[in-house]
């Protein structure tokens, strides 16, 4: 009896044991878990974000840059809109950026070729082109081939930049030789001058004309679609702040950049 007492006490505190070092691998394995959960998350955004972008992109960069942030205190989005061949040309030259955000594959590759990118080009949105014109186009204006009409005056973007290229290979398709009084730097200068009624019209972006609200009126033309703009994003090799600019491309990536960028007009790629 008493060697029965002795196995069955025994039993008893090897199971007491066993059932110890499981709670202890258990409580281990978790605590390791939430370890590694901490650690593998993202690291605090702060600091200026310098971001160059294509000025048809003003609009909805401005909202996206509050919008990112108010989603990370401390950070602060800084940018510079432009053409964006002169703004690929800064990239190159040694202008201090962590993102560029360009109207066409063409002027990403200034900096591609320069290899001032850290990550390959991703096209996050497309545009296409309509012809702006006075608030109830009072040219009565309804076609590339209208504008070539005698009296109109138009402005264009320079062939250098990518409005003006779209445009270029708008008037080839339609077969119009067309000779504007105006040749812009950039889509905004191109569209304020229909605004100030210095021209009769312009060939710019959708989003342009959407986001003039009631200051122009927008023809669509079906050569537009022979012209379509993809717009590629990409983080630079000599960024201030990679991490900054790494987390700011991911936002306009993200559904929710995504969705207002497509309320203002543009196409997903």
């Amino acid at each position: 009896m008493t060697t029965t007492r002795s196995r069955t006490a025994a039993g008893t505190l090897a199971a007491l044991a066993l059932a110890a070092g499981l709670t202890a691998c258990s409580s281990s394995s978790s605590s390791s878990s939430a370890g590694s959960g901490g650690s593998s998350a993202s690291p605090k955004v702060s600091g200026t974000i310098t971001v160059f972008a294509a000025a048809s992109l003003q609009d909805t960069f401005t909202e996206l840059g509050k919008k990112f942030e108010a989603a990370n205190p401390g950070s602060t989005v800084k940018f510079n809109f432009g053409g964006s061949d002169t703004l690929a040309a800064s990239i190159v030259s040694g202008a201090p950026a962590d993102v560029f955000a360009a109207a066409s594959p063409a002027t990403m590759k200034t900096v591609t070729d320069a290899k001032d990118n850290a990550d390959t080009p991703t096209v996050f949105v497309k545009n296409t082109l309509e012809i702006a014109v006075a608030p109830g186009n009072p040219k009565h204006i309804t076609s590339l081939q209208g504008l070539t009409a005698p009296g109109i005056k138009v402005a264009l973007c320079a062939k250098t930049v990518p409005c003006g290229a779209a445009a270029q290979t708008a008037l080839k398709a339609g077969n119009v030789n067309l000779t504007p009084v105006t040749l812009e730097q950039d889509v905004t200068s191109a569209l304020t001058k229909v605004e100030l009624g210095e021209v009769d019209a312009s060939v710019v972006y959708k989003t342009d004309v959407q986001s003039a609200g009631g200051k122009v009126d927008g023809v669509n033309f079906p050569e537009a679609q022979q012209a379509v703009n993809q717009y590629p994003i990409a983080d630079l090799s000599k960024a201030p702040n990679a991490a900054g600019g790494k987390a700011f491309e991911a936002f306009v990536l993200s559904p929710a950049g995504q969705q207002v960028l497509t309320a203002a007009g543009f196409q997903t790629p």
